[in-house]
């Protein structure tokens, strides 16, 4: 973790972080769905994330 970034302490917090990176790769150009691998070193565990387009409700924001 660098000095600018800031531990994530709760499951509201990761999901506003994701839903800020996944807004700036979109409009970045970048296709976003599909999975992705998350290798992180020996000190932490990997990840496979998925993600899938859903449709919209009335509620979305």
């Amino acid at each position: 973790m660098t000095a600018e970034e800031t531990l994530v302490t709760s499951k509201e917090e990761l999901n506003s972080e994701l839903k800020s990176l996944l807004r700036r790769a979109y409009e970045g150009g970048i296709d976003v769905e599909g999975g992705f691998e998350c290798r992180n070193g020996a000190e932490h565990p990997d990840w496979d994330v998925v993600i899938t387009e859903v449709e919209k409700n009335d509620r979305s924001e």
